[in-house]
């Protein structure tokens, strides 16, 4: 899919929802400050887009309407682009150079690595994050197995559980990262790990 999750969307219509937005700012944040960092912005200028870019999402998302045939991430780097070519417009920012200020980066550029950067981002950061909704030797079960790509009798003799019982953690786990992450990926959401 192509998409962010229609749920945290939703959640983030919600005024007051800390948890939601907690969870938006964690997911995009790195994505974004990328962006900004390939159209050539130093760190500190690239963390004012991202939060210029934030600023803009606060206000939008009670108003976006979501299309299935979208992609949410095309409309935030929308956003970020316009967001970037307001700034610069406005105040000189530190830019590259060797690169001409007039060209805005295109939208389709190194979409594989930033798909990559993406994937990896969720695997390390939003992930573990999901942890607490299982029991700790489902959740390591499954970390090692299918995360560390460990043997399931290695870690069915370390866990002190069935051979079943890891397969069943591995099961369990991604049939609720698929439910939770699924529209995050533009790929199956099994290719996640």
């Amino acid at each position: 899919m192509h998409t962010t999750s229609v749920t945290l969307l939703a959640r983030l219509r919600q005024t007051g929802d800390g948890d939601a937005w907690a969870r938006f700012v964690r997911t995009y944040s790195p994505l974004l400050y990328g962006w900004a960092r390939r159209m050539a912005l130093a760190h500190d200028d690239a963390v004012d887009l991202v939060q210029d870019v934030f600023a803009v999402l606060v206000q939008q998302i009670p108003r976006f309407d979501y299309d299935g045939q979208q992609r949410f991430r095309g409309w935030l780097w929308t956003i970020t682009r316009r967001r970037w070519a307001d700034r610069k417009r406005k105040a000189s920012l530190p830019i590259d150079p060797g690169r001409d200020p007039s060209e805005l980066p295109a939208a389709s550029a190194d979409i594989g690595l930033e798909e990559a950067e993406f994937r990896a981002h969720l695997i390390r950061h939003v992930v573990p994050t999901l942890r607490g909704n299982f029991h700790e030797t489902t959740w390591r079960s499954f970390w090692k197995h299918v995360v560390d790509g460990r043997p399931v009798t290695e870690v069915a003799a370390e866990e002190g559980v069935t051979v079943a019982a890891v397969y069943k953690a591995k099961l369990r786990v991604t049939a609720h990262l698929q439910k939770e992450l699924a529209d995050l990926m533009t790929d199956s959401p099994g290719d996640l790990l």
